[in-house]
């Protein structure tokens, strides 16, 4: 395709406008998104795109039926997961019609085009559109984004089954796993989780569960396992059956990530709590039956700016162990939400001020402080939760991604929490022992380069002297099928690399490998060696000690494993 005068010139500006930087003719041409990255970062929104009414605007180009349809389905599919539903923005610009009319269509074909080194793919150059979708996708986004169907309580209970009741399930343990040492992993494509016994190395159940889930969460217990999906099913798993199985389920929205329970003391297994990408809300539920309780919407003022925000979805959820509260990241808004859950009819809520895109994060090693990414705006916020306040907003490197983070003693600071980057290839040490050590509390104390950015999860255990961290979006294929192995008393001695993907001898495939999570005994390390669903994907089990292979977990049935929630260590904040 040649470009015209008229539109390198919006190129031009665009780049400059959004401070993008100068565009290389090698970023033009290369394809700037690889899958895996689209995977985790954009995929496909659970939303049916065509809930979503036809909305025409004045000013716009005009766009038959069918090819509306085309085009919403296109944006649900590809954009939606950077720009947001209603094109507010998030990991990509805003998109609303007073931007993108003003910018004109040889400007929006020229960027839909050739993307930008920030991140924007390359629709045209990479060929994943041709000339005619990037026009018809250039229009479509110059009128005003359709927006989905609300979700009620109305809507959730249509969806809600009890498939065991309470009464009727076991009052102990009727088989004879290590529950302590069982790991639920995420079956991403096949929505599905198996349940891996640590010991024997085993799958012992395989169970049908929504579409990509998220997380796998404990009750405080130890007894129920709750995962959600990216469709916003949640599944209430009783460990305690002889073949463990789904007791209780219920859709919470039409997208999603976060799921968790309830932990403070007298309020163990009462309640669950799910939050939503849309409608931007979350629900508390009846801990033992899903039953939902109580929705709270999102919506409102960004932290800074205080511009109203309609799409703020919610991000990490964690259980404070210093009140009876949930932790609430709400994402584009910047806003921590303490939602105390004594009284659901007079719900108290305490709103703290953060920073925009809060996404994961995790426990200090006390257990009194929430450090969570603040990713696109470059900062962890760490929240006191007996104080119920802002502890501190600490600089670190581009896109923060921790996972929950990692706590260790440093040999030359004390207690800190390690995150990695998306966005850089440091890894970044953050001082979090205010009592013994009130010159390091909340500062990057040590920062350490790793392999490269691309990073998802670091990962230590209490009885180990290693601390991993993956790559697996690193553009490197060398990088992204391995793994960066610290000695936390000697980070000068630099990192060791481990060949998971070469270990698990797989094949052909992309074989990312993924979040890196300990045994109970905390002498192995779990990763996914995350391949494509038409291709062999494993488990590679590293001894932690010597960092040598110690088993490869291969089954026809691990379809795109991504990740891995050991049962104690996820129910007692263990990493």
């Amino acid at each position: 395709m040649r470009v015209s005068q008229m539109m390198i010139k919006p190129l031009a500006l665009a780049v400059a406008i959004t401070s993008m930087g100068v565009m290389t003719a090698q970023a033009q041409t290369k394809k700037h998104v690889d899958p895996a990255s689209a995977a985790y970062e954009s995929a496909p929104s659970a939303i049916d795109a065509a809930s979503a009414k036809v909305v025409r605007s004045p000013g716009a180009p005009d766009l038959t039926d069918a090819e509306f349809e085309k085009a919403k389905q296109i944006y649900f599919e590809r954009c939606a997961g950077c720009h947001g539903v209603l094109r507010k923005g998030a990991t990509g610009k805003p998109l609303t019609p007073d931007i993108t009319q003003e910018r004109g269509i040889d400007y929006l074909k020229a960027f839909i085009s050739y993307g930008s080194p920030a991140g924007m793919p390359n629709w045209l150059t990479s060929g994943d559109f041709d000339e005619a979708t990037v026009e018809l996708m250039a229009k479509y986004i110059m009128h005003e984004p359709p927006q989905p169907p609300e979700y009620g309580l109305e809507e959730m209970k249509a969806t809600w089954e009890v498939v065991i009741p309470p009464e009727d399930r076991p009052t102990k343990q009727m088989n004879k796993l290590n529950l302590k040492n069982l790991f639920s992993v995420t079956l991403r494509d096949a929505g599905e989780i198996a349940l891996i016994d640590g010991d024997t190395k085993e799958i012992a159940h395989i169970i049908k569960t929504g579409y990509a889930v998220h997380i796998s969460r404990m009750s405080a217990s130890g007894r129920y396992l709750f995962v959600i999906g990216r469709d916003a099913l949640v599944n209430m798993v009783d460990l305690w059956m002889e073949n463990p199985d789904t007791v209780a389920k219920i859709k919470v929205g039409m997208e999603a990530r976060s799921v968790e329970t309830s932990k403070y003391k007298g309020w163990e297994d009462k309640l669950a709590i799910a939050g939503t990408y849309w409608p931007p809300q979350f629900v508390i539920m009846d801990g033992e039956t899903l039953e939902p309780k109580k929705i709270v919407g999102t919506r409102g003022m960004t932290v800074g700016t205080q511009e109203y925000h309609p799409e703020p979805r919610v991000a990490a959820i964690v259980a404070s162990h210093a009140h009876p509260e949930f932790i609430v990241n709400v994402k584009e808004t910047g806003k921590i939400m303490l939602a105390n859950y004594e009284d659901l009819d007079a719900l108290s809520i305490t709103t703290i001020d953060a920073a925009q895109f809060l996404h994961d994060g995790g426990w200090d090693a006390s257990m009194r402080y929430f450090l969570t990414a603040a990713n696109n705006s470059d900062k962890i916020a760490v929240v006191d939760a007996q104080d119920r306040n802002l502890e501190a907003l600490v600089d670190v490197g581009k896109i923060p991604h921790p996972g929950r983070g990692a706590n260790f003693i440093d040999p030359d600071h004390g207690p800190v929490w390690a995150t990695s980057h998306l966005g850089d290839q440091t890894i970044q040490m953050i001082g979090t022992d205010p009592k013994n050590h009130p010159d390091k509390a909340w500062k990057v104390v040590r920062t350490v380069d790793g392999q490269g950015g691309g990073s998802l999860f670091v990962k230590t255990h209490p009885k180990s002297k290693n601390l991993y961290v993956d790559t697996a979006l690193n553009p490197a294929e060398a990088v992204s099928q391995s793994v960066a192995v610290f000695d936390i008393n000697n980070f000068d001695k630099g990192y060791e690399v481990l060949p998971i993907a070469e270990w698990a001898d797989l094949g052909e495939g992309p074989k990312r490998v993924v979040q890196p999570e300990y045994n109970v005994a905390g002498d192995e390390v779990w990763f996914s060696v995350w391949n494509t669903s038409d291709k062999k994907s494993a488990i590679v089990i590293v001894d932690d000690k010597t960092r040598k292979l110690k088993k490869v977990i291969k089954d026809e049935r691990l379809i795109t494993p991504t990740g891995k929630f050991n049962v104690y260590n996820t129910q007692h904040d263990v990493y």
